[in-house]
Order: structure tokens, then C-alpha cells, then sequence
């Protein structure tokens, strides 16, 4: 085991028990508080590089992709998107509490299937990654029942097994997982989902995470639930359309969304944890006093 990431995850508990406990002295700021209190470098701008604006006919779906969890299937995502792989396709499955998936409707097809272009028909699976020397955590207060330590790593909901030497992305509200048959390796990213319900834990490390639903999420998890098998749509209804798929650096400057996300390594974050894991403003009569990593929200908003 690397001695020098166990302590630096050991020195970061410390931390961030002692900015929680500074948070509580503070009079117990709620969320609103925290942000309206937080700083312009308690925010990073997404990178363009790494963003996908899935446009359905209801609105723009904003993604952020994971590179560092994913990088294989990343770049084949991104070269699915610059080949135009998804325009045209469907979402094909909205199962209630669970995932809105989409793809090509003739993947099982030869015949008719959709051309890959340039991007691989298989690409190893990425269900988790070793814990580097340039490994950097930001952990939660309180246990987890799905793994030893949660917290976030970025912008992402994450997970670490210091004895295991590893780490993975957990499923929570608005993950976006790839589809794959029961080989591990056989979901290279043309087949997509988002997770709509609040947790799908048990599908950590089971599946690969390329990235998170960052804005338009209401979008997906609204979409009529199918009435087949595991909610694909019947005959009978009528998959949703994708209109695009597009790489935010690939769309033009004015018509981005210029979005921007609160940094998880900073004590706003941490007093923002501590808000939502007990929360003392006057609705609330008992305080949890508890958090789990998919309870905690990741503010987004628009860059100023």
C-alpha cells in the first residue's frame, strides 16, 4: 500500500472533521447561507474538453464525463460523439426508480445496426482504478454501508478501499453508467444510461461510470416509464428521439452554457456537508446528524 496516500487521506478526515466542527460553531449556516458566503475560487468553470450537451427535444441534458475513472471509454465516447453516433438514436428504456437508457434500437442488428465510425467495438472494462501517488480524496464524516470510505474525488461521488488500493464512482442521482451484456468488457459506450433513482449502489463496480448529469437531469427522470420488460418501450410507445449529441469544446462560444461547479476541497464544501447532515434551520426538529455520499448535492450554476 502506498503509505503516502493513506496519509493523505488520514490527514484530510482530520481536516475535514475540524472544518465540519468549525462549520457547526458558525451558527449553523444553512445551504443558502454557505453559498451565498462562498467565494469565486470556491468554483471552477467544467472543462469544455470533457463536457457532452445531450439535446433531446425538451431541452439540453449537460454531462460531465470522468476521465480520470474512465479514460478508455471516455475517449471512445468522445469519438462516438464527433462521428455523430448518437443524433438520430433513442432513448430506449425509462425503468421507474432505477435508469433512463439510450442507443442504437438495432445494436442487436448487423444488418442494420449504426456504423461505428472511428470508435472501438471493444474497450476494457473501467469499473475501477488504482490509487495513484496523485490520488486526491475529499472523504465524508460518516460510514458507508456499500464500501469502507465515500466522499467525492472532483466533481465526482466516489468511493476508496485503502486495503483493496482502489477507488470507483459510486451510482447516485444522475450518474451515467455504459450498458454492457454480462461479459465485463462489453459495454464500449455506445449505449448510455442515467441513473434516476436517488442510489444504485449495487451497481458500483459493476459497470463502468463515465461521468454525471450536471444540469437537465428533470429531463430524464421525467420521461415516460416503458411498459416492457425492465422499461423498454413497447411497440406500442414511442422511444424519445435524441436531436444531438455534441463535445461542448466542439460548440460555438455563444452558445454554450458556461457552467461552473463548487470545488469539493475547499471548506465551503465541507461547511455545505455539514449543513445537509444536520440540518438546524427551524423546519427540522431532530437533526440527522448522519450523510451518505448520494445525499449530498454538488451545486451548479451559471459562471459570473
Amino acid at each position: 500500500m502506498n503509505r503516502r496516500i493513506v496519509v493523505a487521506v488520514a490527514a484530510a478526515l482530520a481536516v475535514n472533521a475540524g472544518l465540519a466542527a468549525a462549520a457547526d460553531a458558525a451558527k449553523h449556516p444553512t445551504m443558502g447561507e454557505v453559498l451565498a458566503a462562498s467565494k469565486p475560487s470556491d468554483w471552477h468553470a467544467l472543462d469544455p474538453a470533457n463536457t457532452l450537451y445531450l439535446q433531446l427535444a425538451s431541452g439540453r441534458v449537460i454531462i460531465e464525463l470522468a476521465p480520470q475513472f474512465a479514460p478508455q471509454t471516455v475517449a471512445n465516447i468522445k469519438a462516438l460523439v464527433r462521428e455523430k453516433y448518437f443524433d438520430g438514436l433513442a432513448i430506449l428504456r425509462v425503468q421507474d426508480n432505477y435508469v433512463a437508457q439510450w442507443g442504437d434500437p438495432s445494436a442487436d442488428n448487423a444488418a442494420k445496426r449504426r456504423s461505428l465510425g472511428t470508435a472501438k467495438a471493444k474497450v476494457p472494462a473501467e469499473f475501477t482504478i488504482p490509487l495513484g501517488k496523485d490520488f486526491t480524496f475529499t472523504p465524508l464524516p460518516d460510514r458507508d454501508g456499500w464500501a469502507p470510505q465515500t466522499g467525492f474525488v472532483g466533481d465526482f461521488p466516489a468511493a476508496v478501499d485503502l486495503q483493496a488500493h482502489q477507488a470507483w464512482l459510486t451510482h447516485c442521482y444522475g450518474t451515467i453508467g455504459v450498458g454492457r451484456d454480462v461479459a465485463a468488457d462489453s459495454g464500449n459506450g455506445a449505449e448510455l444510461y442515467a441513473t434516476i433513482a436517488s442510489s444504485a449502489r449495487w451497481l458500483d463496480r459493476n459497470i463502468t461510470v463515465a461521468g454525471r448529469v450536471v444540469q437537465g437531469m428533470e429531463l430524464l427522470s421525467s420521461l415516460p416509464r416503458g411498459h416492457g420488460d425492465l422499461g423498454f418501450y413497447t411497440k406500442s410507445e414511442h422511444p424519445v428521439p435524441i436531436k444531438s449529441v455534441r463535445l461542448e469544446a466542439d460548440v460555438p462560444e455563444k452558445d454554450r452554457a458556461h457552467l461552473e461547479v463548487l470545488r469539493t476541497d475547499t471548506p465551503t464544501f465541507a461547511a455545505l456537508v455539514e449543513s445537509r447532515r444536520n440540518r438546524h434551520d427551524e423546519w427540522y426538529k431532530q437533526p440527522a446528524g448522519y450523510i451518505d455520499v448520494c445525499s449530498v448535492p454538488l451545486p451548479v450554476r451559471e459562471a459570473k
